[in-house]
């Protein structure tokens, strides 16, 4: 039995929907905000994350950072090596979907040099009908960019989970690799 403890950013625009997933994960959606303040630089909810069929789980230190530029200076030293990056965009804004490329770039440069595993978050699926980033345009998106992508609705609390399930089990497997490659030297 492991326990691993794991850095996650939480990456986007303002207004994306970042704290009420982050909050419905550690809740165990118990806990949806209808009112809330924009994050002003950055919150750290703490979660454990059970690995299916292992005794192992990962404890997520969640960075939920604020969307707004002014904020960027503060976030940099608090983004330092990151373990895993969760992005999440609003499926009716274009330009929350447009700035993704910019947040990946930020969270890519804190490792610069090794993987950093992520995933692409389409949030508000319950706003289907005003939907303005495709399904698949996303996905493609994602794929390029060696991430996994999924939907949610914070509102609806559906999927919430998943991404940060997701990212724990990533997490996981990248731990699993470098033990492999440890036992090998030896």
């Amino acid at each position: 039995m492991v326990k691993l403890a794991a850095k996650c950013i939480l990456a986007g625009d303002a207004t994306v929907g970042k704290s009420s997933l982050a909050q419905l994960f550690r809740s165990d959606g118990a806990h949806f905000q209808k009112n809330y303040s924009l994050t002003a630089g950055v919150e750290v909810l703490v979660k454990t994350v059970q690995i299916p069929d292992t005794g192992d789980s990962v404890e997520l230190f969640i960075c939920d950072s604020s969307g707004k530029e002014i904020f960027y200076d503060v976030l940099e030293k608090l983004w330092e090596q990151p373990d895993v990056f969760c992005l999440v965009f609003d499926i009716t804004s274009e330009q929350s979907f447009n700035s993704c490329t910019k947040w990946l770039e930020r969270a890519r440069a804190q490792r610069p040099y090794t993987h950093l595993p992520g995933v692409l978050v389409g949030n508000k699926s319950d706003l289907d009908g005003r939907r303005v980033v495709e399904r698949q345009h996303a996905e493609q998106w994602a794929v390029q960019h060696g991430m996994e992508y999924m939907e949610t609705s914070a509102k609806e609390m559906e999927n919430y989970d998943s991404p940060f399930r997701s990212l724990a089990r990533s997490f996981h497997r990248l731990y699993l690799e470098w033990v492999d490659s440890l036992h090998s030297v030896i």
